[in-house]
């Protein structure tokens, strides 16, 4: 007894000299960790805004948490993640430019490229945004703010800046212009691009109802509408069918002065007409086709129509307009409105479909459907898939429909024609689901595993060359990708390269009992097979039961599913390499059937042993032996090689709480620890036979023989302060060799290596998932190779460090605990460089903490919060994996995510890694195609299709959208020079507070005889050139060559000059006034002269001071 604890302190004290060794050199530090999403799938649950590229086939979305979607086509989607966790209010693209444009709540204007999938530039706006458009194809943005001023900014992509230009527009100069005497600067609401205007005509919304179109290049206001001061006094306005409420025209007048503007659409492709919604449920159209008017003039009401959708004094405001043309119809008086809002307050959330017609000029207006659309959840955005051109005149718009909790429906053509066709308020419409590549809900995911297979192994080619069988074979039963409309993104080359091997695999399974198994070694997933939860002609009752443990042999490549009615499936995903034989297995009996032929991997065994619900699984390091807990306590061995129950036993003795983990450890790593044991309490056998350790959720470890389930502990380890979560046996053994998983296909083959093999860098220490079964090792030819492996518990509130051989001895001392703060929920290990060296755990607040190993000391914390913009739910740890390398996989809702904790490039930081979200080859063959477009336009008019056909020839078969050549073919030269230069004095400027005039040069007026122009043609012609000048020109440049030039004058420009009425006397009269007026205006001058020097000394001296001040602060403080 006296040697015993003899030997039992000296292997405490021995393990805590270890300890303080790893300490002082451990092998993670902050620096080493850079936590950040590397994959990313699914709807964000907090979606709210979305954009559409037509040219690239690529669909943004914004959050409500700072985050940017990014979804092509063939399962290329990206996510961009502000450092600002704030809403975004505005998105746009920049079309084909690889840019996506978004707003935030405070104003922040951000610029993400597409291709570096990163934030190029932001700039922190002063005022409140309350309207943003880009202007299309073009890099010019139109921004107006809550003062009614319109801002043009322009994006420089080569800078990567933002740049600000002089030119704006405010509500005071145009309402001056439009001879309105409202002095209040409403909010602008809205500011769209005129189509077909080459971006000359702006379009601008005021909250007060105010509509003005202006034409930049003209600088004059093209047409009026609404407002305060607009009275219309001719009658006239048009009414449309039942979704008016025929109000008579004076009611029409009266209520055009008291509306907010809530949403707005262009309702034709030329421009001509206008919809506005309003915040009182009224929409009307503005025919824009007809008016020029002038300054002063008013709008006539028979260029208006109203809709009403709703003859209910209250009604929910207009929220949302879009305007989809009729493409089977020439014409552009024909098409469908799609309207959220507008409806009676309390009724049913629906989108109103209007399908209208109206003749020329708007005489007269005809709704001839109306539908409401039922919409799977609330809604939150829509936006519209133009046509793919003119020439398909049966086509209409796509629509895409985001309602909350992030759900995407799709409406095709078809879906939108029979939509109209039906001839009820509420048809029925199916729309195409959005193709999620792993599929959340219906059936719902319960359970998933990671799997790295390790290096220099043979099992992954294996995989590969059967997931080429299976991946034909296989039918997933979901919604396939050939009626989604998204094409865009390119491929990483690694992800499309034939013959690769599968370095990393992941496992799903669901509420069902089916499994869907996905290669994971690139940043793109790929879906290797689906694997049914019935046996496949063979009736096994519970087989669908909804799975909770899964296992994985990367040598054997045997997959293990375990289900809530305890049954264990065996699949084999090497194909039917032996056999078609099914081994049906209960506790008394085993029946062998032959089972058919199959799509998918073959069910080789179903294990029957306990009605309990299985809690753990665990394959060992060969993969010939399977260990199986259950809800009850209970433990059961199985031979995979004879599909045999080994032995059943209690998982810990006298108790019957759930099993929680089980790992494999060969028996030669504990050798010495086990001798030392009596002979009573060891086992006869191989001494490199495995041992199980062994978990209950109690928090008792029990230690058993991997054969024949005998104890080998002396007694259990019990920890009574709380729940056991995971257990993990690490081996010392960073020095020790590695070992190829192929020399351990079998457990009976030798154990021992021979001492002239080359000693390999061991990677026994690998661990995976919250099982902590770790990567497969060979046998050290000595037990001392590997001293004192540690047994690593985790509890919810705490850490527990042990020695495992003075565990196996009964000694319950601890190396090392941690007390948690907070409730711990999961668990996991990983390495770096191939040495094990973290402990990542998971609170139940969706914050985590990673300590160093095996001194357990902390280096980071974290939260999913800040990382995925997650928060954390219930249950969530049920769905979590991880591997060696450090990569976690979460699921929330609809997304997926991976997440890499180590910084630095791996397999999938790198650019080169992730699928490019822009294509630069579509980019430039569509700018060519807007060129030759452009050319020809002039001479002749070329097929609409010609865009569409090579966007299609790119994409494989989707044509692009819009009426595409509209998109670029607009030359935007002339915008450039308005909006970047600098402004000139009747440059639309807000007008400045300050009533202080500045003296201008040009103001000083000479008083001089108006001269009567010579009629001899060289004398008008001079006079022609001398007029070109400004007056601040012949000032500064000094005039033209005739200027200085003294000219003769003939006698009639002298009399006219000089001859004046009346006598001598009233002639000298005159003189003298004008003498003194001139006097007098000089000694203004003069003085405002002074004032002015004087006010720049003042301003010179306030700027040296300045400039001394900014040289004393240091760079931090500026």
């Amino acid at each position: 007894m006296f040697a015993k604890r003899f030997l039992e302190k000296v292997v405490l004290n021995h393990s805590n000299q270890k300890l303080q060794h790893h300490h002082h050199g451990s092998l993670v530090q902050s620096s080493d960790l850079d936590p950040k999403i590397v994959i990313h799938y699914g709807i964000p649950l907090t979606a709210s805004l979305l954009a559409f590229d037509p040219i690239q086939r690529l669909l943004a979305i914004a959050t409500l948490d700072g985050r940017l979607k990014v979804i092509g086509g063939d399962n290329i989607e990206g996510i961009l993640v502000s450092p600002k966790q704030l809403p975004y209010k505005f998105l746009e693209f920049l079309q084909n430019q690889g840019y996506l444009i978004g707003v935030l709540n405070d104003n922040d204007i951000q610029v993400w490229s597409l291709e570096s999938r990163s934030l190029v530039c932001s700039s922190q706006w002063e005022s409140n945004i309350t309207a943003f458009s880009v202007i299309s194809g073009s890099h010019f943005i139109n921004v107006g703010d809550e003062h009614g001023i319109l801002s043009v900014i322009k994006f420089e992509a080569e800078e990567g800046k933002l740049l600000k230009s002089s030119y704006h527009l405010s509500a005071k100069f145009l309402k001056e212009a439009a001879g309105l005497s409202d002095p209040i600067d409403d909010p602008i609401v809205g500011v769209l691009t005129q189509p077909s205007s080459g971006g000359n005509r702006l379009l601008i919304a005021f909250q007060d109802g105010l509509i003005i179109l202006w034409d930049i290049s003209e600088g004059r206001i093209v047409f009026l509408g609404g407002g305060k001061d607009l009275q219309l006094k001719d009658g006239g306005g048009n009414s449309s069918t039942e979704v008016d409420t025929n109000d008579p025209n004076d009611i029409i007048d009266h209520k055009l002065g008291d509306r907010e503007i809530s949403a707005l659409c262009w309702a034709s492709s030329t421009g001509s007409i206008l919809a506005v919604g309003y915040l009182d449920g009224d929409i009307l159209f503005w025919n824009l086709s007809s008016a020029e008017t002038s300054k002063g003039q008013h709008t006539s009401s028979k260029n208006i129509v109203k809709l009403q959708l709703s003859s209910a004094e209250r009604r929910l405001p207009v929220i949302v307009l879009r305007w989809s043309n009729n493409h089977k119809s020439n014409s552009d008086c024909a098409g469908q409105l799609f309207v959220y809002g507008g409806d009676e307050i309390g009724s049913e959330e629906v989108l109103t479909v209007l399908t209208l017609e109206w003749s020329s000029g708007m005489e007269t207006v005809r709704c001839t459907s109306r539908a409401d659309l039922t919409l799977s959840g609330s809604f939150a955005d829509l936006t519209l898939l133009p046509s793919p051109g003119a020439s398909a005149l049966n086509s209409r718009d796509g629509l895409f429909v985001l309602t909350n909790p992030g759900q995407i429906h799709f409406y095709d053509n078809d879906s939108l024609s029979a939509l109209t066709s039906q001839g009820k308020r509420t048809p029925s419409v199916s729309s195409i689901e959005f193709p999620a590549l792993l599929p959340m809900t219906d059936p719902s995911l319960t359970v998933a595993k990671l799997i790295k297979f390790p290096s220099e192994s043979n099992s992954s080619k294996v995989l590969a060359e059967a997931a080429a069988v299976l991946r034909t074979d296989s039918t997933l039963g979901s919604a396939t990708h050939s009626n989604w409309p998204l094409t865009g993104g390119v491929p990483s080359q690694l992800s499309t390269a034939e013959g690769t091997a599968i370095e990393r695999v992941y496992f799903a399974g669901y509420s069902n009992g089916s499994v869907l198994v996905y290669d994971a070694t690139h940043s793109v997933l790929s879906c290797i097979c689906y694997i049914e939860g019935e046996v496949q002609g063979i009736k096994v009752a519970g087989s669908n039961a909804p799975v909770t443990k899964l296992d994985f042999c990367p040598v054997s490549l045997l997959l293990a599913v375990g289900n809530e009615c305890g049954l264990v499936l065996i699949y084999n995903l090497k194909g039917r390499s032996n056999g078609t034989k099914f081994h049906f297995v209960t506790e008394t009996k085993s029946e062998v059937h032959e089972s058919p032929q199959a799509k998918g991997p073959h069910c080789c065994a179903v294990f029957c042993l306990l009605g309990s619900p299985v809690q753990a699984l665990s394959f060992s390091n060969s993969g010939t032996k399977l260990a199986v807990g259950f809800l009850s306590g209970r433990v059961v061995v199985c031979d995979m090689n004879s599909s045999s129950v080994m032995f059943l036993i209690d998982g810990v003795p006298n108790s019957t709480s759930a099993i929680t983990s089980l790992v494999w450890k060969e028996q030669a790593h504990f050798i010495s620890a086990v001798n030392i044991l009596s002979q009573s309490e060891t086992t006869s056998g191989n001494s490199h036979e495995g041992i199980i350790f062994i978990l209950s959720r109690d928090g008792k470890i029990n230690v058993v023989e991997g054969h024949t389930g005998k104890k080998i502990s002396s007694q259990p380890l019990h920890v009574e302060e709380s729940t056991a979560i995971s257990m993990y046996v690490i081996d010392n053994s960073i020095s020790a060799p590695e070992a190829s998983n192929e020399k351990q296909h079998d457990e009976s083959v030798k154990n021992t290596a021979s001492p002239d093999e080359p000693l390999l860098e061991s990677k026994s220490a690998n661990v995976n998932s919250s099982e902590a079964e770790p990567s497969p090792s060979e046998s050290m030819s000595s037990g001392d190779l590997l001293l004192d492996p540690l047994v690593l518990l985790c509890c919810e509130n705490s850490l527990w460090l042990f020695s495992a051989k003075s565990l196996i001895q009964g000694n319950k001392k601890t190396i090392r605990k941690v007390k948690h703060v907070k409730s711990c929920c999961w668990t996991t290990m990983f390495m770096k460089d191939g040495k094990l060296c973290g402990l990542l755990s998971l609170f139940q607040t969706g914050k985590f903490e990673i300590r160093s190993l095996p001194d357990l000391e902390l280096v980071a914390e974290s939260s999913l919060l800040s990382i995925l913009r997650w928060s954390y739910k219930v249950n969530m740890d049920k769905t979590m994996c991880s591997d060696d390398n450090g990569h976690i996989v979460l699921t929330n809702g609809y997304e997926l995510a991976f997440i890499s904790l180590l910084a630095g490039e791996n397999e999938f930081r790198g650019l080169e890694q992730l699928p490019c979200l822009h294509d630069k080859v579509l980019a430039a063959a569509a700018n060519a195609a807007f060129s030759f477009s452009s050319i020809q336009k002039k001479e002749q008019t070329i097929g609409p299709g010609i865009l569409g056909g090579i966007v299609k020839g790119f994409k494989g078969g989707k044509n692009s959208t819009k009426d595409l050549a509209e998109i670029s073919t607009s030359n935007f030269a002339h915008l450039e020079d308005i909006f970047l230069k600098p402004p000139l004095l009747d440059s639309p400027l807000p007008a400045s507070d300050n009533n202080e005039v500045e003296l201008d040069i040009d103001d000083i007026e000479i008083d001089e005889p108006i001269t009567k122009v010579s009629t001899s043609s060289k004398t008008n012609v001079k006079n022609k050139q001398k007029d070109k000048l400004s007056d601040r020109e012949k000032l500064f440049q000094g005039g033209t060559k005739d200027d200085v030039t003294p000219r003769v004058r003939t006698r009639e420009e002298i009399l006219a000059t000089y001859r004046k009425t009346g006598d001598a006397a009233s002639v000298a009269a005159d003189a003298k006034n004008k003498l003194l007026e001139r006097q007098e205006k000089l000694e203004r001058i003069s003085q405002r002269t002074a004032e002015l020097q004087s006010g720049a000394e003042n301003f010179a001296s306030l700027a040296n001071e300045l400039v001394k001040t900014m040289e004393r602060r240091k760079w931090w403080q500026i």
